[in-house]
This record gives structure tokens, sequence and C-alpha cells, in this order.
């Protein structure tokens, strides 16, 4: 018996596609071309005269003739003779021709037995293909229409069927496919612990079900934009033994009126009939949006598609096991009968990873590149990356790879990792921008300035590196790495900040005694971040501890388009009063510091000025009043 493994399978038959349509139409009308050029006995046949007719009649040279229903004599001759048509031109070796009589011929029968010619009557003859060229125009419309509903039916599937609008564009997770398990998540314990318990209530709900509880009808998954909740979301589907349904939340509203409700019925009914299952909806927020808050009203197709879901979920008919997972990173615009439990029960956080998550997060990236372990520390790299999300992350590693690609180099090397997250969280180098001594002296001090005040200000982050390399939009970068993470900022580590940010502005006019539009954004971040002060955080002493001002959000929008003033004029000046304030203490307190370390601020930007580009350890030298030695830039 033959190894079953080293059979080859057969190959598959190609699906019948709607061209199938046009090329049967093609092979038609290419047979039916060809009886075009199919030779006719009836093109050596000579039209002759009536005349030249009674004159063969009377030679006796007709052999035998047929004459048909149009009164046509076709006749032939005994032996070939040269014949003259009706036009006057000679033919010669003819030997067929023929004549037409005329209306009443009867007289003719009788001269035709007296010369022995033996003749027939022949019925009406139709042209085929006369008939089938004819023809042909129509058939090619039937051919196109058929086509075209061919293509409206998908080629027979049924899902982009013109009479199908309604069914659900769910894709079904399929057993073939690649799976993601939770093993290749990582930076979220707390959610992958609540997802687990969701699977192991599909897999043994009686387990569960024995002290009466019951299993969250939904889940919705939350968190900012790149943190893994749709790969959270397929590796439940690769955890699972059920039937797994995806969809986006935009699949569900059409133009057509009705539309979305009836593919959320169809896809609850898909996944009734294949229970217990799981269905996912990604970017919820498409569908799923504050009801009232429409251009169409009540209405309004997109709230349709809402009340069916709402329906769906927790209506009338709910023992069905299905269990329903949701996406979303605006939950704030979402409707609050969508939130309320017995729908979306539990609202999983999947947030910013911390220092360990980042970590874990590099370890499975860094698996699919060649590299150097020993020469990578992936601990210093999560520790240099704050606030990145696991899409920053796997942007970093691919980076890194692809600059190591560009170097022609075997390994990716910690060099490639520095680079690459300069490049991520300073911007690319921009190379072609060529700065006159002037501009790199202006920009050398301006980011010596912000150096130094951080160095010496309260809570502030550590100088990680500073360059006056064009980057991205800014002539010069000035980079801050926290020691630890930070989930809370206290009014000292806020005044800090806002003191580095106004010391390149107080660099310049202390050292070259002229201000530039360098800090234009410097001083928008700073304005924020003073208002915000006053406004939201109860940090002005002069206010006091309230908030000001309501935000009024469009929630059709989905953004914060203005803010409702709930204060008088009276305080809308004294808050003025208050931000002003603060930012001119921040520039005053910049001052003070770079006046006190002004031999620190000229050895940097003398540095800055022969390197571009120093680091920590590097500042570390300068503070020892150290130069630098020759570096490789």
């Amino acid at each position: 018996m033959k190894n079953q493994k080293n059979k080859k399978p057969s190959p598959k038959k190609a699906p019948s596609g709607p061209s199938s349509v046009l090329i049967w139409a093609s092979i038609i009308m290419f047979i039916i071309a060809s009886f075009a050029f199919l030779p006719d006995e009836s093109t050596n046949e000579v039209e002759i005269s009536y005349n030249t007719y009674k004159e063969l009649l009377a030679d006796n040279k007709i052999k035998e003739a047929s004459i048909e229903n149009d009164n046509s004599f076709h006749g032939e001759l005994f032996e070939a003779s040269t014949l003259v048509n009706k036009n006057g031109a000679e033919f010669e070796e003819r030997i067929l021709f023929v004549v037409y009589l005329p209306a009443d011929y009867s007289d003719q029968i009788a001269v035709w037995d007296e010369k022995n010619i033996e003749y027939n009557f022949e019925g009406e003859k139709i042209d085929w293909t006369a008939w089938m060229l004819g023809f042909a125009p129509w058939l090619l419309l039937i051919a196109f229409w058929l086509f075209l509903l061919r293509r409206m039916q998908g080629s027979g599937n049924g899902m982009n069927n013109v009479f199908s609008f309604g069914k659900s564009k769910a894709k079904i997770f399929s057993a073939n496919q690649k799976k993601v398990k939770f093993k290749d998540v990582a930076g979220c314990v707390e959610a992958k612990e609540e997802l687990e318990e969701v699977i192991a209530y599909l897999k043994s709900p009686k387990k569960f079900e024995k002290l009466g509880g019951r299993i969250p009808r939904g889940v919705l998954l939350v968190g900012p934009p790149g943190t893994g909740k749709t790969l959270m979301a397929r590796a439940v589907a690769g955890e699972s033994n059920v039937p797994f349904f995806s969809i986006s939340g935009a699949d569900f509203v059409e133009m057509f009126v009705g539309v979305g409700a009836s593919r959320v019925r169809d896809l609850f009914e898909q996944a009734n009939k294949n229970s217990p299952a799981i269905i996912f909806i990604d970017e919820l927020d498409a569908v799923g949006r504050q009801r009232g808050a429409g251009l169409g009203g009540g209405h309004d197709e997109r709230e349709q598609t809402l009340n069916q879901l709402l329906v769906e979920l927790d209506g009338f008919d709910n023992s069905s096991n299905i269990i329903v997972m949701g996406a979303t990173n605006r939950p704030d615009v979402l409707d609050s009968a969508l939130l309320r439990p017995g729908r979306f029960d539990r609202q999983v956080v999947v947030d910013v990873p911390d220092l360990k998550g980042r970590h874990d997060i590099l370890k499975i990236h860094t698996k699919k590149i060649k590299m150097k372990p020993k020469d990578i520390n992936l601990l210093d790299i999560a520790k240099g990356t704050p606030g990145m999300v696991g899409a920053d992350l796997a942007n970093l590693v691919n980076e890194a790879a692809l600059l190591a690609s560009r170097k022609r180099k075997k390994f990716v090397d910690n060099s490639d990792f520095q680079e690459a997250q300069d490049k991520v969280l300073m911007g690319v180098q921009r190379k072609s921008m060529i700065l006159s001594d002037h501009e790199k002296k202006v920009t050398a001090y301006h980011e010596a300035g912000h150096a130094v005040v951080a160095i010496f200000s309260p809570e502030a982050d550590p100088v990680h590196k500073v360059t006056i390399i064009p980057r991205g939009r800014a002539l010069g970068v000035t980079m801050q790495l926290p020691i630890d993470e930070k989930h809370g900022y206290s009014k000292t580590y806020i005044l800090s900040r806002l003191a580095v940010m106004m010391g390149g502005r107080a660099a310049e006019d202390l050292i070259l005694n002229e201000i530039t539009t360098g800090a234009s954004n410097d001083i928008e971040r700073a304005t924020s971040i003073a208002r915000r002060m006053v406004c939201e955080w109860g940090m002005s002493d002069e206010m006091g501890p309230m908030a000001f001002g309501k935000k009024n959000e469009e929630i059709f929008l989905g953004r914060e388009i203005q803010s409702h003033r709930d204060y008088s004029e009276e305080t809308a000046q004294k808050i003025d009063h208050e931000v002003v304030s603060i930012i001119k203490n921040a520039q005053e307190v910049a001052h003070k510091i770079l006046e006190d370390n002004i031999d620190l601020l000229h050895l940097m930007a003398e540095e800055l000025l022969e390197h571009e580009t120093i680091d920590a350890s590097d500042i570390k030298m300068m503070m020892n009043s150290k130069k630098l030695s020759k570096k490789n830039n």
C-alpha cells in the first residue's frame, strides 16, 4: 500500500467565474463568423439576362435547372461556355447561371418538357449564415446581461448578490488560518486573564453554572490605538475551539435603508446556528455612537442598526450561548444602553504597557529578526521607550531590521536599535537641510538651554540626548526620558517641565540678546499646559481648586469642537492673567538657572557645534568641566 503522505493532491478545479459567459459567447460568435467564409456554390453562378436565357434554351444548351419561390431559375449547361451577365461582362468557362423568370412562367414549363430539361421546384431556402449574423448583436447583448447578472451575484456565492444586501459580511475564523495564541500577546496581563475566563466558559460552561452564575454576554476591549485590542481578539479566536465571527462596525452601515439592521440579524442568526460562538465587532464606535446625535433623527440608518444590535445583545430571546466582543478607542461616545450590564457587562482595559510589558513585547517581536542577543539589552530599550504601545514597539523593531539591511549587516546590533529609537522618538534626520553657521549657533544655544534647565530643575526627567541635526520639523531636539513610570504628575514636576520648555527661549535672549521663531512650539505647548493647570487641575493659588469651562463634545463628529464658558468675563480675565503669570515665572526660573550655570551652557553649545549630537554620558563629563573627545558622528 502506498504511503498517503507521498500522494500528490489532485489539482483543484478552477471555479467558474463570470468570464465563462463571455468565453462561450466568443466561441459562438467565432462559429457564426466562420460560416461567412465557407465556400458558396452560388458565387459561381452568372446572373444572365432573360434574352440570353432564351438563346441558351433555343440552342438546347441547358441540361437541368431548379426553380425557387422567388422565380429564380438556377440552370446548369451541358458544357462550359462563355456567359455574358446582364451588365455585359463576359465570364469564360462557366457552367452555372441564374435568371429571374416573369411572375407567370407557366408557358415555359411546356418548353422545358419539349427540350427534355430536368427541372424541379425548390421550397423557400433560409440563409442561416445571414440569419445568425443578424442575430449576433442580440446574442452579445444577452451575453453581456448574463455577465452583469453573474457579477452582481458574486459568481454564485451570494455575498455580493444584488438581492442579498442584508447578508452579514462577517468573516468566520477558519482552523486552517494562522492562529495567534495568548503567548503571542504581551503587555496586558489583566486583559488576558479576563478573556481566558471567557474561553474557559465556552469550553466547559457547566463548571460556571454550578453555582448559578452566568458568563458576561459582552466584553468590550477599551484602550488607546495600537495597544493590541484586535490582536487580543485574534488570540481569543486562536485559543477557543468555537466558531469565531469577525466583522467591522463600518460593515453594518450601508447607503440603503434597513441594510445595517438586516446584517445584524443575519450575523446573530449565523452565530445561533453555530453556538456556542463568539462575535467580534471591531471599531464598535462606528455603529454604537450615542443616539440622537445624528443628522437623520429617529430614521437615521446608523441608529436603526444600533437599535437592532441592542435587541440582539439582550432582547426577549437571551437563551443563546453567544459571547459578543467589541473593540473601541472611543468608549466615551458609545450609547449608554450599549454599555449597561446584560449587554457589554465587562470593559477590559487594554492600556499602554509598563516597563515589564514593553520588555515582553520586545521579546516577542525580536524573535522574528536575526540579532546578536549578547549585544542587545532589550530591557534598556524598554526603559528608553516610555509611553510606547505595542504597535510602536513593533515598528521600532522593524525599523532596526530595515536599517541593518540597508547597511548590509548579517545581524541587527545595538547601534541599529539606537538609531531606530532616535528615528521614532525624534524624527527622521533631514540631511538635505543645510544650516548656516549663525543658525547652527542659535540652535545649539537653544537646545543647550533646554538641557541645562532640565539638569537643574527639581523632579525633571533626565536628559537622554541632545542634537542640532534637523529631525522632523525641528532644527534640533532635546530628548528626556523618565527614570520610572509616571501615572500622576505633581505641581513641581509640571512647573519644572514648563521651565525646561522656556529654557531655549531664555538661552537665546541671554546669550544672543535676540529671540527667534524656534521657540514657537515650546510656547504653544507651555501655554496649553499652563491653561490646564488653571482650568482643569486646580494648580493655581489665585483661582483655587476649581474647574473652569465645560467641554462641549459633539458625539456625531466624535471630537471636542468647543469649550462652553460657564464663568464670567471677570473670571476669564483672571484666568488669562494667571496663565500669563505661570509662563512668565517659568521663563524667569529658566533664565535664573542659565545665569547660574552659564559656563556649562557655553560648553554644551560648543560641543554641540562640534559634535552635533551628545548623550547622557557626554553631559556628565561636561558637568565636570571636561571637554569631549573626538566622536564619530
